[in-house]
């Protein structure tokens, strides 16, 4: 799995999961850092087969209107601390990478109790 992580992500989960094995970027490592624009992220997403993670609303609905990007991961978790989040996500890596290998696109939520894949 290639994942590329929003800018309100921390950078402790891009570490997550490089060492999880998974392929893992950040946002601000783009030129554009932290003022990239959402479509430059899906564009580059989609060029280089990354799921995008984010806390943001805008890329659900540039995914459902523009099937941009089309690997999208949204953490729905509220002001959890990062290292809750990272313990939520090591619950379900494993379903994640099924999910990337399995689908050329999809759409998932990643909230407290559960995993919603609500497209695919």
């Amino acid at each position: 799995m290639k994942v590329i992580c929003d800018v309100h992500i921390p950078l402790r989960l891009v570490t997550y999961f490089n060492k999880q094995g998974v392929h893992a970027e950040h946002v601000n490592n783009l030129p554009d850092k932290y003022f990239t624009t959402d479509k430059v992220i899906s564009e580059y997403a989609d060029k280089n087969d990354l799921v995008v993670i984010t806390k943001d609303i805008d890329f659900r609905n540039s995914y459902y209107i523009k099937n941009s990007p089309k690997k999208l991961i949204r953490i729905c978790l509220g002001n959890l601390s990062t290292t809750e989040i990272i313990t939520i996500i090591n619950t379900h890596i494993l379903f994640l990478i099924d999910i990337y290998q399995k689908f050329i696109s999809f759409y998932i939520e990643v909230e407290r109790e559960k995993i919603l894949v609500l497209s695919s």
